[in-house]
């Protein structure tokens, strides 16, 4: 009959690590699956509550979620407040700035 230390050797054995090769390309496509990059465009008061968002209580880099500064980084466009005509045109040029997949 085995001991209780032969079982213990047996169990440790199983749980061995291997490791894995990968380019870092593939793995750098599989983080950015699963979070989005947004362009942010705030006007007046409600640009204040979306940069509230991300600060330190409400932490949206949990959830993956990166603000970027450049519309060639962005995967989409958060606008925050009422959008005027005079504002109009400044949107429309940072929205065709972004790459696609929009």
């Amino acid at each position: 009959s085995r001991g209780l230390g032969d079982v213990q050797k047996r169990q440790t054995w199983d749980m061995k690590v291997d490791y894995v090769v990968t380019p870092l390309n593939s793995v750098v496509s599989w983080a950015r699956q699963g979070s989005f990059w947004p362009l942010t465009f705030g006007l007046a008061c409600c640009a204040i509550e979306m940069m509230h968002a991300t600060v330190s209580r409400y932490d949206f880099d949990r959830f993956g979620v990166i603000f970027r500064a450049s519309p060639r980084q962005a995967d989409l466009m958060i606008v925050a407040g009422t959008l005027t005509n005079k504002m109009a045109p400044a949107l429309r040029r940072l929205y065709e700035q972004m790459l696609d997949p929009k």
